[in-house]
């Protein structure tokens, strides 16, 4: 196994997860199969108990792990299905370690940070990397590692002590490190300054691992006068100090890789020239120029909870522009505290008030993302209600479709105090429920998740039509609340049609509304499997409902393909 280690220097926050991603699209390119690993070093066991306030959003992948959103950048980049194996953490270390010792796996031994805990790393590093990713078998070739944090942070030291045990054990032919830094240009002086990354790097080879590349993120193109310094200071090659400055988009951060032979200097490093081919990256220079070149935009609300940080919803937003860019249009995301279309924000902050429903109706299509907690509830219904009676555009997911499933009890079956028991434990009317097989006590990976089937009713409704005229369909879940079984023939019978299933048949997963040009909810998260050529189907009816040409698109699909991969 040939492994890239990618770290970060000077701050968090420069993009390596992007960076890593972009490397290992640039050698897949290469007709190399790769892998990818990220190493969180907090204690936490896995991201699900963490608030997106805090860490982003909760990534999810087919096997239900619920991850760091870099995770989704690999996915999304690589077009790979990872495990959650492929995320390791400081509380799954250390919790597989300490499960050992209590077995008496150690024999009476005196269990440390090191060898143990370190020897549990590279093992875990070992094994995971052999795990094909791309739906073939055997294992990949190059396994990419991200290293989260910043060097030098108290709580990666054994990561990075196991790491140079790993770069040592597994010969320097066999492993390649990528450190990120930032290159930052003083307002005054105008000078881009080396010094930051000096020390960063001279922090690294005090932990006793060397860089073979630089990738320096800064807002201009690096001088070459910067580069020449590095070089003298950092003990790196200046052909391998690579400039990551500011681009359009981050489809173009592996061209500029590519365009800086990053490839070739990975590869001589893993001694692979031999057998990797030239970079083919022809359709996705297409992708990012395509991007570059649209002028038309959509208006879409995004009416959410976590809008305060909008890496809280960021596959929501990959998986728009993902539609988007299939449509030949530019996504302009307005986002909507859903607590400011409340009416008691009309009292307390009427200027905040009177623009978010300013931005709500000036919006071409809306959506409520997914949350928890009732904070923003009563906004998100009036979203909704809106969005329903003026014959906007309305995608709801998870939670979005648990509102307008309230909202319809409320408004057309007349049961004004229909709520989710999440949010109201006493309400009469329970039209969302607590699932059964949830553990009220504990929170981490008691949900139900990971890809599981929706069996849709007939092939006659706009998810069906959407998906390819299909029958069922497979897609990653997160929630802990359901629609409660006991009111779906009410609704259905007020013409609201709860056509996906559980395989079940009792659980929903799919509403619709026939009597609406597009007012789409699905219990599922489609955004965690959209791809940047692959767009999700609902994320693509949706905006395509937004623009007009839904029904083009539908008579298309209904034609051949409903697929629009550049």
């Amino acid at each position: 196994m040939k492994y890239v280690l990618v770290t970060g220097g000077v701050v968090s926050g420069l993009g390596k997860g992007v960076t890593a991603s972009s490397i290992g699209v640039v050698l897949k390119s290469c007709g190399l199969r790769v892998t990818s690993i990220k190493i969180d070093p907090y204690l936490n066991t896995d991201a699900g108990t963490m608030s997106p306030f805090e860490h982003g959003e909760v990534f999810v992948l087919d096997d239900g792990g619920e991850v760091d959103l870099d995770l989704g950048n690999y996915e999304r980049f690589l077009d790979v299905t990872l495990t959650k194996d492929n995320n390791i953490t400081t509380g799954k270390i250390y919790q597989s370690v300490l499960e050992k010792e209590r077995r008496g796996d150690y024999l009476g031994k005196t269990v440390q940070v090191v060898p143990h805990i370190t020897d549990a790393i590279k093992d875990w590093i070992a094994s995971v990397s052999l795990i094909p990713v791309d739906g073939k078998e055997g294992p990949p070739d190059i396994c990419v590692i991200e290293l989260g944090g910043t060097v030098g942070d108290i709580e990666s030291m054994p990561f990075i002590e196991a790491l140079r045990q790993l770069s040592f054990s597994v010969g320097q032919e066999n492993f390649c490190l990528i450190h990120v830094s930032l290159i930052p240009v003083l307002g005054v002086v105008g000078e881009q300054k080396t010094k930051p990354t000096q020390h960063s790097v001279r922090e690294l080879r005090a932990l006793g691992l060397t860089p073979h590349l630089l990738a320096c993120r800064s807002a201009q193109p690096l001088l070459e006068t910067t580069k020449a310094k590095l070089s003298q200071f950092c003990h790196v090659q200046a052909a391998n100090i690579l400039n990551i400055h500011d681009v359009p988009n981050i489809w173009h951060i592996p061209l500029l890789l590519r365009n800086q032979n990053a490839h070739l200097s990975i590869l001589k490093q893993l001694n692979l020239l031999s057998i990797a081919t030239q970079p083919a990256l022809d359709s996705w220079t297409r992708m990012a120029e395509t991007f570059d070149n649209i002028t038309n935009s959509v208006k879409i609300s995004m009416v959410g909870k976590y809008v305060g940080l909008t890496d809280s919803y960021l596959s929501v937003a990959k998986a728009l522009l993902h539609a988007c860019i299939a449509c030949s249009l530019k996504p302009q995301v307005e986002w909507i505290a859903a607590s400011d279309l409340e009416d008691e924000s009309k009292k307390s902050t009427p200027e905040a008030h009177a623009v978010a429903w300013k931005t709500l109706k000036n919006a071409e299509c809306i959506l409520v993302p997914g949350g928890f907690g009732d904070r923003g509830v009563s906004g998100m219904i009036l979203a909704a209600k809106y969005a329903r009676e003026n014959n906007v555009p309305y995608l709801g997911i998870c939670l979005g479709m648990q509102i307008a499933v309230i909202e319809y009890a409320r408004s057309v079956l007349g049961r004004e105090r229909a709520n989710s028991t999440e949010f109201d434990a006493q309400t009469p009317d329970p039209a969302v429920i607590f699932m059964p097989e949830g553990s009220r006590t504990h929170m981490g990976s008691t949900m139900r998740l990971g890809s599981r089937r929706t069996l849709l009713q007939t092939r006659d409704c706009l998810t069906s039509k959407l998906y390819g005229n299909t029958d069922y369909v497979d897609e990653r879940h997160r929630h802990r609340y359901e629609v409660n079984p006991e009111v779906v023939q009410a609704l259905e019978e007020a013409g609201l049609k709860l056509i996906g299933k559980d395989e079940t048949g009792k659980r929903v997963e799919v509403m619709e509304l026939p009597s609406h040009p597009f007012y789409v909810g699905v219990q599922f998260h489609p955004e965690f499997k959209s791809r940047p050529r692959r767009p999700s189907p609902p994320f693509l009816g949706f905006i395509m409902a937004a623009a007009g040409r839904l029904e083009t698109h539908l008579s298309f699909g209904q034609n051949g393909s409903a697929s629009m991969s550049l």
